[in-house]
């Protein structure tokens, strides 16, 4: 399935999510909103109305102003927070943090359209049901026509905002995950770290960082062919990050076949541990190398850095000292683990 189709929008017919204390408009409002062929679900107050959107996520609220228990502009107010944490569930998997996943909240957050309908009609009540974040505002009686063409309206734009939702949220998951393996790429890498950074020295905790390299790759593609090196690279991706921490360590591939585990508040021997057991699982996986120099599976090299990060230190020198490690871990032998001694706590 591709980024974009896991964020397609529904193609079923609206549902309208109707609210007012009084049983003979929630009626008419039914007759008159299911012959137009949508679906309608039934709130006699506002906290009725917050209950029922939890369960159905309507596309659109009719919203009287004037109810028992919570009146609409309560309401209102309470629904668009609603919307925006329903949201922010929907983005746990992506990268919220970055600034073009903040743009995503911030610009789609409120589009659950909101129509309020009252026999209100004065500037004060006006006002203040935009200011509650009503979309639009209908005055009783109802007159019909109006009704339906507003409605038409809301939801044609609801249903653009929607599809712009779904491309921005595929457009965030591509630009922060690399194309081969479903891992971060080096972008999500590079602010991943850089946020770590920050938050790890004010926080005066460490940070690990390992690196680690697939041994004699080249060989292996020029063996068995770059598809095969393809699936290679995937599983060894797939152990790295089955082995890391869920929520917390960021797995990435850094470079051709070449990975990158950050590690937050992790310290000497929790980042060696780590790396032991990814490198463990590799030699798991027992993937033929004949063209190997050190073994006749795919195996791994592996460094690992670790530093508590200061205001006069960078992300780029825990880079540093771990590819120095690598380089060791290769130097050495290769499929081993080496850590730089001179960046423990």
């Amino acid at each position: 399935m591709s980024a974009i189709s896991s964020f397609s929008v529904s193609k079923k017919p609206p549902v309208i999510l109707v609210a007012d204390d009084n049983k003979t408009i929630r009626l008419l409002l039914r007759e008159a909103m299911e012959k137009e062929g949508y679906r309608v679900v039934e709130a006699a107050d506002g906290k009725q109305c917050l209950d029922t959107y939890k369960i159905v996520k309507p596309d659109i609220v009719l919203l009287d102003a004037i109810m028992p228990v919570m009146d609409g502009f309560t309401c209102c107010k309470e629904l668009l927070q609603m919307a925006r944490n329903n949201l922010m569930t929907a983005l746990d998997n992506l990268d919220t943090e970055s600034p073009l996943g903040n743009n995503v909240i911030s610009n789609l957050w409120e589009r659950t359209p909101i129509l309020m309908i009252t026999s209100l009609d004065d500037q004060d009540s006006v006002n203040r049901a935009f200011d509650a974040g009503a979309t639009d505002y209908l005055t009783k009686p109802i007159h019909w026509a109006v009704l339906r063409q507003r409605l038409r309206k809301l939801l044609q734009q609801a249903q653009v905002y929607k599809q712009l939702e779904a491309a921005n949220l595929a457009l965030q998951h591509l630009a922060n995950v690399d194309g081969l393996t479903g891992l971060a790429n080096r972008r999500r890498f590079d602010y991943y770290l850089n946020t770590q950074w920050i938050n790890s020295a004010q926080a005066k905790c460490p940070l690990s960082l390992i690196l680690c390299d697939v041994d004699f790759f080249k060989f292996y593609n020029d063996e068995y062919g770059h598809p095969a090196g393809d699936i290679c690279i995937c599983k060894v991706g797939s152990v790295l990050n089955d082995n890391a921490r869920k929520n917390q360590d960021l797995v990435a591939r850094y470079g051709g076949e070449e990975f990158a585990v950050i590690m937050p508040d992790t310290d000497v021997s929790g980042a060696f541990y780590v790396a032991t057991r990814m490198r463990t699982g590799i030699s798991n996986l027992q993937i033929s190398h004949s063209a190997s120099m050190i073994s006749q599976y795919v195996t791994m090299s592996i460094g690992v850095a670790t530093m508590t990060p200061t205001w006069e230190s960078s992300p780029s020198d825990l880079i540093m000292a771990a590819d120095q490690a690598l380089y060791q871990a290769k130097k050495q032998g290769r499929n081993r683990i080496v850590q730089n001694l001179l960046l423990h706590e």
